[in-house]
């Protein structure tokens, strides 16, 4: 049974229609659609070049694209249209986190500071923008105190806590890895984008990296959309895997679907021949 087969009868929470994205000559996305469904983790993953960050780049606001619709369902019944919106928009109101491909932490400050760095914006209307509200006058006191629960809870789940106090940029770099998946959780995403959250990690690290998002999924019902090389997370992890070449979708389905379409053993091992792949995916099952 394919990914779409299983969830026709859910609603989406991100639904991309028809999207399209040029750069001058060169079509980056082209006429991609695909779901996202609510509490699932949706994997993203094609050859170099496929066009999977610029697909990101126009879910998260950076890039407008050249064609079609991007909608976020939130279940309160509001609907985003995400192509319409600038990027601190999708940010604060529809509420998409993301992490990058390059870590971006602040490495000069703690790892505690780091998340509640990433909660300023909630406690700059408690403080109703004024020194009045710094000072503890209004809703401004208990609102800094929920927020470093808010952070402590987080670095608990991203096993972090012990070096709450130390500077982000002496973690080794897996623990930067869920820092910055932390930090974003801290902004109580609907839907968190991560961009390659397993690259350069070893075994171990991969190991606490996947419990982390299986735990965010499970305890928050988050859904996450995330771009990934590494074929064992993907498999391990996601419920409905989308697979793009050169800007277009030739695979939507469970990671089972995916890991036996001809097409994507094409794309992935180079083979012209979808009955050669065929055979190969006969072999695997």
């Amino acid at each position: 049974m394919s990914g779409s087969d299983k969830t026709m009868n859910k609603k989406p929470l991100l639904e991309l229609e028809h999207i399209s994205m040029k750069f001058g000559g060169l079509m980056a996305i082209n006429d991609l659609s695909f779901n996202a469904y609510e509490g699932e983790i949706t994997a993203l993953i094609g050859p170099n070049g496929a066009g999977k960050t610029t697909v990101f780049n126009c879910i998260t606001g950076f890039y407008k694209p050249t064609m079609g619709m991007i909608r976020l369902n939130h279940d309160d019944g509001k609907v985003f249209q995400l192509e319409q919106m600038p990027d601190f928009k999708i940010t604060a109101h529809a509420k998409v986190a993301r992490t990058f491909q390059n870590i971006r932490l602040f490495s000069g400050l703690t790892v505690l500071e780091n998340l509640l760095v990433a909660q300023h914006n909630r406690l700059m209307k408690a403080s109703g923008f004024t020194i009045l509200g710094l000072m503890g006058i209004g809703g401004y006191k208990k609102e800094a105190s929920e927020a470093i629960e808010r952070a402590r809870f987080w670095l608990e789940k991203a096993d972090l806590i012990d070096r709450a106090d130390d500077p982000a940029g002496d973690l080794p770099y897996g623990a930067q890895r869920r820092l910055e998946i932390a930090r974003a959780m801290c902004t109580g995403p609907k839907l968190l984008c991560l961009d390659e959250p397993a690259a350069g990690l070893n075994p171990k690290e991969s190991l606490a990296l996947n419990e982390l998002l299986r735990s965010i999924r499970k305890d928050t019902g988050t859904s996450i959309l995330l771009i990934e090389h590494d074929m064992s997370v993907v498999m391990e992890i996601s419920d409905h895997v989308v697979v793009l070449e050169y800007g277009q979708k030739i695979s939507d389905g469970t990671p089972d679907h995916v890991k036996n379409d001809p097409k994507v053993i094409a794309a992935y091992l180079g083979v012209d021949d979808e009955e050669e792949a065929a055979k190969i995916a006969g072999g695997n099952a």
